[in-house]
């Protein structure tokens, strides 16, 4: 059996922080996976960054909430789904995501949460684990899955090299440069195109 594994953000969704910074106007939030490697040093950042400026979840909510899946991910999914089991792994958080799932159809997400004080302020965030896309795709072939995986990031890289086969999407050119054994396309129907390619089984676009 096959799987489908797909980053959220920058391959279904628009980055999230990026729609925040524009929002708030506060230029260092634009910062993601694609350009600080280590999850961590990230977070850290943003959570200093909302205290430094007074903001709170619900301010991120929002945002969030007048947000849409990026065009034709809606039906890329639909047509994934037909083909593939598919699970989206990504590095956000449960609290953002999930109005965005639903204009999505629902699709299995597993991700990470965030610690709120009553005030709505972030205090904390709690990874579901380590290298956690790396290590789900591992543990889906433990479950005799053979995965195919797509992301756009420094945190998908890892991901992409335990899956049995990976998909650069909308990635910028330092990761490309970077991870040239990875096939990298730029539209939903090249990313179909892959998927086929690399499946085991005869598929058609």
């Amino acid at each position: 059996m096959e799987l489908a594994c797909l980053d959220l953000e920058g391959v279904l969704i628009p980055e999230i922080w990026i729609a925040f910074a524009e929002k708030t106007g506060i230029e260092a939030l634009k910062a993601t996976t694609r350009d600080i490697p280590d999850y961590d040093v990230l977070m850290k950042q943003r959570l200093r960054l909302l205290d430094e400026h007074g903001y709170g979840l619900p301010a991120i909510q929002e945002v969030i909430g007048e947000l849409d899946p990026l065009d034709g991910a809606a039906e890329f999914l639909d047509w994934l789904r037909l083909r593939f089991q598919v699970v989206i792994l990504s590095d956000t958080f449960y609290e953002f995501a999930m109005p965005l799932m639903a204009k999505l159809g629902h699709p299995a997400l597993l991700c990470h949460k965030l610690e709120v004080a009553e005030d709505g302020r972030i205090v904390n965030y709690h990874l579901r684990q380590r290298d956690p896309k790396r290590q789900a795709v591992r543990a889906f072939q433990l479950m005799n899955y053979r995965v195919i995986a797509a992301g756009d990031s420094y945190n998908d890289t890892t991901m992409l090299g335990q899956a049995e086969a990976g998909i650069l999407f909308h990635a910028p050119d330092n990761v490309i440069r970077e991870f040239p054994q990875f096939p990298s396309v730029d539209t939903f129907p090249a990313l179909k195109e892959q998927f086929v390619k690399l499946s085991e089984r005869d598929l058609q676009v």
